[in-house]
């Protein structure tokens, strides 16, 4: 099977070759708003949830300044500037979240499974994080001023760059930025762990980084609303992000998510394969699996 264009936080999975997860069934039907009542919903919903993020870009960027003036390359303020923007995002919109132990405090990484637009919301609430995105996402229309408040790491999966790259990973990391990817390489629908690419590993084991790197690993489960299909929040296949949007702001009630932090594996010793190997099993051990549907 070959799903070359996905690897950015915000593509969903097209779906090609057979006998996939992807077999279990179409997408389901997501609410539309209806009546009165629906649209109601879609905008206290909305409505405050794009008047934060505003707010929140136009806080961010002198904040930003000063940082960089202070700091240097560090991102001691925006991070968490931006985890509590994503906290008031969630509020407005009704998802609750918990959050199940602690970020790790050494220089590492993290990787996570990855299900949804929604992501983003849930995974910096959990914690100041900067996604790794496939660098054609920078020229998304809205998404591309997302990514650049957010100081979305981009990658370009060439061979050529690939020392380049390695070297801006690197930086970043004794920066003491936690990078956030997402090695199944695509979306699913919630339910599932994928198996984590190893190739996407290579760039821990640089003689660049800091000694003592270590990896975290991040299972986010997504619970359905009562009596929902509980693919409800995956995103995934063809669906189209506006519908997805309107179909998750227009829910009667929402449901739930739960973030789970699990130990930080140490990178010494290792290689790509294992890596891969060891995460990928830590997710999936902190991740709710929910086969039926609602």
């Amino acid at each position: 099977m070959s799903d070359p264009a996905r690897s950015g936080i915000l593509q969903p999975d097209p779906g090609r070759g057979t006998a996939t997860w992807r077999d279990d069934g179409p997408p389901p039907d997501l609410p539309r708003p209806r009546g009165l009542a629906g649209w109601w919903r879609v905008i206290r919903r909305g409505v405050p949830a794009v008047l934060i993020l505003l707010i929140g870009v136009l806080l961010i960027l002198p904040l930003r300044g000063a940082e960089r003036l202070i700091h240097g390359a560090r991102r001691p303020w925006t991070g968490p500037h931006v985890q509590v923007v994503c906290r008031l995002v969630l509020l407005a919109i009704g998802l609750r979240w918990r959050r199940e132990g602690q970020p790790l405090t050494g220089p590492g990484a993290v990787v996570a499974n990855h299900s949804s637009w929604l992501d983003i919301l849930t995974m910096n609430a959990a914690m100041p994080v900067f996604f790794v995105s496939k660098a054609e996402v920078r020229g998304w229309p809205g998404i591309n001023i997302l990514t650049a408040v957010t100081n979305t790491h981009f990658v370009v999966r060439d061979p050529k760059f690939a020392r380049q790259q390695a070297l801006e990973f690197a930086a970043r990391v004794r920066a003491g930025h936690r990078l956030l990817f997402f090695p199944e390489g695509t979306s699913t629908d919630g339910r599932r762990v994928l198996p984590f690419k190893p190739t996407l590993f290579q760039g821990f084991l640089d003689p660049e980084l800091p000694d003592g790197l270590a990896i975290q690993p991040m299972s986010v489960s997504y619970h359905a609303p009562d009596g929902c299909d509980s693919r409800f929040y995956g995103w995934w296949a063809d669906m189209a992000l506006a519908d997805h949007l309107l179909g998750v702001l227009s829910a009667p009630v929402q449901g739930h998510v739960v973030v789970r932090l699990g130990e930080p594996i140490p990178v010494a010793g290792q290689t790509r394969k294992t890596l891969a190997l060891k995460t990928r099993d830590a997710v999936a051990a902190g991740f709710d699996f929910a086969d039926e549907k609602g």
